[in-house]
């Protein structure tokens, strides 16, 4: 018997969707980071890309619980002295609310050249139009 290691060239990709409207934030992000690793699939392999396109729509519906609405702070550094600038979830859900959502996909994927190239197949939308309509994307089920 021998065992198949797969090669980076074959590997089927599909894309699915998954609908952010009242689900909690974490669990959709942990969902769409094993899509984007390929750890669903029976022939995962930790060292090759593996992944599937994920799309997220209504990013700006997502649920935060507990106090996160008030306490989650989102901080960037310019790069200059005194440079840290601090955002509440609340106002980032007002100004870019995919990029809550893309920042905690991130922080979940590996934290390398391969985890950037995952995170690449990642499209977040804020309403619930998307233009991968033409991939013929699955519906995905989050549940909480």
């Amino acid at each position: 018997m021998n065992t198949v290691v797969p090669s980076g060239k074959n590997i089927p990709r599909n894309w699915h969707v998954i609908d952010a409207k009242g689900l909690v934030l974490g669990r959709i992000a942990s969902k769409a980071a094993l899509l984007l690793m390929g750890k669903h699939k029976p022939i995962y392999t930790p060292y090759i890309d593996m992944g599937d396109h994920v799309v997220v729509i209504n990013a700006d519906k997502v649920r935060l619980t507990g106090n996160k609405e008030e306490q989650k702070l989102y901080r960037y550094h310019s790069g200059y002295p005194g440079g840290l600038t601090e955002i509440t979830a609340r106002r980032m859900r007002a100004t870019r609310p995919a990029k809550m959502v893309e920042e905690a996909v991130s922080g979940m994927l590996p934290k390398s050249k391969m985890g950037k190239q995952m995170y690449r197949k990642l499209k977040v939308y804020a309403g619930d139009q998307h233009p991968h309509q033409a991939q013929g994307p699955v519906a995905m089920v989050v549940e909480g």
